[in-house]
């Protein structure tokens, strides 16, 4: 398989009202699986979320990762991505999060470390230009002088790669550790209880406003490769609907890894 480039392709910007965590997930599955088989051309996805959620990567366990009763207590939902890596904890307004939906032909070659980098590099261009001395931390970091920004997860399906990734914008440190337990190991083998000492946010890193952030990323996409304002059809949103009542919503799939 020849190795292609961001260039060859003329990317769709998608950027959807608010969504439910449970309809992102299907999302992702659908819009990667659509690229696979040239049912929709490269996508760059930004996400809103319209409810906070904790976001279990596809092979962490539900009981050990994520305190449920403290989940209930806080309104958050428990949801499971089709990618691996680790559990996010996100609030509507305090994330940046987006997914390339792309072929796999894009990262032809390439080890998963190679691949993450590449998939990576343009945001890393983009907060330099914030004034933010960001780099790729291997596997899955997006990291800076100030710590920690964001992490990244992939997917490899048929034919295309879905690479996301959430930064965090601000942070609310108390109700994160509270929920996520591998949290809590991490403060606790650091000898901390801040989260702050681990995540640095945007807001903190720029002293700008979250919407100006990811309008600026989306422009270092534009300025370098061809991106067309696009939006999700009916039939996509009718689809990812059923695979939420077929998939991600089940038992079954949640708690995949009790």
């Amino acid at each position: 398989m020849s190795r292609s480039h961001w260039r060859d392709y003329d990317w769709q910007l998608l950027r959807p009202a608010p969504q439910r965590p449970m309809l992102h997930m299907a999302l992702d599955q659908l819009l990667v699986d659509a690229v696979s088989t040239g049912q929709r051309g490269p996508t760059l996805r930004f996400w809103e979320w319209s409810a906070p959620a904790v976001v279990l990567g596809r092979f962490q366990s539900l009981r050990n990762d994520v305190d449920a009763e403290a989940a209930e207590r806080h309104g958050i939902e428990i949801v499971r991505r089709i990618s691996g890596g680790g559990a996010m904890f996100v609030e509507p307004g305090n994330t940046v999060t987006y997914s390339i939906y792309a072929p796999r032909t894009l990262v032809a070659g390439l080890s998963f470390q190679q691949a993450y980098a590449e998939m990576d590099h343009w945001v890393i261009d983009g907060l330099k230009a914030l004034g933010i001395n960001a780099w790729y931390q291997p596997l899955n970091d997006i990291t800076s002088d100030g710590g920690k920004i964001g992490g990244a997860a992939q997917a490899w399906r048929g034919k295309a790669v879905l690479h996301h990734v959430t930064m965090a914008y601000d942070i609310d440190a108390d109700k994160m550790l509270d929920v996520l337990r591998i949290g809590r190991e991490k403060m606790s083998d650091k000898g901390t209880t801040s989260a702050a000492k681990r995540v640095d946010p945007l807001r903190s890193q720029t002293q700008l406003a979250r919407e100006v952030i990811i309008e600026r990323l989306i422009d270092t996409f534009r300025q370098r490769y061809r991106l067309t304002q696009d939006d999700l059809t009916p039939a996509e949103l009718e689809q990812a609907e059923a695979l939420i009542g077929s998939r991600f919503a089940t038992p079954d799939w949640l708690q995949a890894v009790a």
